[in-house]
């Protein structure tokens, strides 16, 4: 296993550019990822490993392509963009994501959600009870944010993901796909007496909640039941009951 020393050796610059700058992770195709859970993950999902950063001895099996290196914990420290980093740094290639058939199965769109770790945590999520796919608008977070990375437990490799702009998802509509809002307004039904599946369905901003011109595209707008004095709930826990009652509705 080759050794690193030197924060200025060129793959210690790129990972650590693959850290910071969503642009640079864009024109490389290529994103960070943090510590040994995640590397396990990545090898079982199957995914493009390309250079793996260790600062303890490992006997891992990785394929022979991959760029295997030792290195110091404290270099694994100052290359991390996260605030406690677990001595394993890897970059993998970032997957080519087929689009579905959105007028079956569930599908989630994320209207401008911009904490990472609410991304993560619904990718996580989406994984866990199998929704189709998820649509990112372009102000939502980066997937590839490494706070984005970790919030989704490995998810990330497996779960169909991607990015649309408006006017695809409102061409969508046109075509004949069915909208649903999550919406705490009054008048917004109980998602008990909603159909969940084959449809895409919404879930706006932390603040803002879904945008007005979102908000046309859906045929209903629905809530969770919550106790009388709670205003709301975390944009990922709401995600998760809403994903939970559609898996439910699903298999009956």
């Amino acid at each position: 296993m080759e050794k690193i020393n030197s924060r200025s050796n060129p793959i210690c610059v790129h990972i650590k550019k693959l850290g910071k700058s969503k642009r640079y992770r864009d024109e490389q195709g290529v994103f960070l990822c943090d510590g040994i859970k995640l590397l396990d993950e990545a090898l079982k999902s199957g995914v493009e490993i390309e250079t793996v950063l260790f600062a303890r001895e490992a006997d891992y099996s990785l394929p022979p392509e991959t760029r295997v290196y030792h290195v110091q914990e404290s270099l694994i420290d100052s290359l991390s963009p996260l605030q406690s980093p677990q001595g394993v740094l890897f970059t993998c290639g970032m997957r080519e994501v087929n689009v579905p058939d959105f007028s079956k199965g569930t599908h989630f769109l994320l209207d401008s959600i911009q904490d990472p770790g609410n991304v993560g945590t619904i990718i996580r999520c989406a994984h866990a009870f199998g929704v189709d796919s998820l649509i990112l608008t372009e102000a939502s977070a980066d997937i590839y944010n490494p706070k984005t990375i970790r919030a989704s437990m490995g998810a990330i490799f497996k779960q169909s993901i991607m990015y649309l702009d408006k006017e695809k998802i409102c061409k969508l509509k046109e075509s004949g796909v069915r909208f649903l809002g999550a919406s705490n307004d009054s008048d917004s039904v109980n998602i008990k007496q909603v159909i969940l599946n084959d449809s895409i369905i919404i879930l706006g901003n932390e603040g803002q909640g879904i945008s007005d011109g979102f908000k046309k595209l859906c045929s209903q707008m629905m809530k969770i039941p919550v106790s009388s004095d709670c205003e709301s709930i975390n944009v990922a826990a709401a995600a998760s009951i809403i994903m939970w009652e559609a898996s439910q509705k699903c298999h009956h």
